[in-house]
């Protein structure tokens, strides 16, 4: 078992100073401490808090997903994991996982993984990186080109696709070269998708039928770079718009306007919300996954 490790982490967090006053919302106050909670990985992703009181990440590069549990530390919870990334909950509390093998999986007893869908039109998917569910069922996931080869990559495009409730597979956007993080407004009328490549963030009207449509940019957090790019997003409470970039985490509030970057001295990949109040900010890194206490909870 990998021993629990929580001691303050050297991040330099900060306010985006040159932001109006109206707009200097604090997320983060100047003086937070986050704290290292589990290291020794290769390249976490996909922090999902469990209502058990439990945190599961995956350790793509280990083909592993851990589950860390407070006070007693991380241990494997599913292996081979096919790769996973992101991790959800669908509306019925089971566990999704995002399969850099191709797949996107439901975590059935044992644990063990039984996949939900492996192709659009008899064509594997690419690389399923994140997933988000709506409470009407439908789940929403990204298919970027990362971790499949040129000879196993047989779709022509890189897609986000909604699965609904009976089943059918829809990519309802296909204009991302690296789509990746994917979020849901707190009253799931609208979809944030980003795009690695670029730092994109693209918002979504849901419609009457459940379906993202009327794509319009909505933020942009810069290129990829070597100190991180547009990965995970989260929305919180207000509905205001979290999402990792280089350098940290940007957030947004609903109308796009920057309103804090918490900077860090380490790439951060991916966010959950989780903790008694579900306000503290789960960060993975490569190596590690940190905890940060906010002034606002998850949606």
């Amino acid at each position: 078992m990998r021993n629990i490790l929580v001691v303050c982490l050297v991040l330099i967090i900060v306010t985006v100073d040159s932001l109006p006053v109206a707009a200097q919302q604090q997320i983060v106050t100047g003086d937070a401490e986050p704290e290292l909670v589990t290291e020794g990985y290769q390249f976490t992703e996909g922090p999902l808090w469990h209502p058990d009181g439990y945190l599961l990440f995956s350790d793509i590069y280990a083909n592993t997903i851990y589950k860390w549990i407070p006070g007693e530390g991380a241990d494997v919870f599913i292996k081979p994991s096919g790769n996973a990334n992101g991790i959800a909950l669908d509306k019925e509390g089971n566990i999704l996982i995002a399969q850099h093998a191709g797949k996107l999986s439901r975590v059935i007893e044992g644990p063990k993984l039984k996949p939900i869908v492996e192709s659009y039109n008899g064509k594997r998917l690419n690389s399923p990186n994140d997933v988000v569910v709506h409470s009407n069922g439908t789940i929403f996931f990204t298919d970027p080109p990362f971790g499949v080869s040129d000879e196993d990559k047989e779709l022509e495009f890189n897609g986000v696709y909604m699965l609904s409730p009976d089943g059918t597979l829809t990519p309802f956007y296909k204009e991302f070269t690296h789509p990746n993080g994917i979020t849901l407004s707190p009253d799931e009328q609208k979809l944030y998708v980003n795009d690695s490549r670029t730092g994109s963030i693209v918002v979504f009207d849901i419609n009457n039928e459940g379906k993202p449509v009327n794509p319009q940019e909505f933020a942009n957090v810069g290129s990829m770079e070597d100190q991180g790019a547009a990965d995970g997003m989260k929305t919180d409470v207000q509905g205001r718009v979290f999402s990792t970039g280089p350098g940290g985490v940007y957030v947004f509030d609903t109308e796009g306007n920057q309103i804090q970057k918490i900077e860090t001295e380490v790439r951060i990949t991916n966010l959950g919300w989780g903790g008694e109040d579900n306000s503290s900010l789960f960060m993975t890194a490569p190596s590690a996954v940190y905890r940060l206490e906010t002034s606002t909870s998850g949606k």
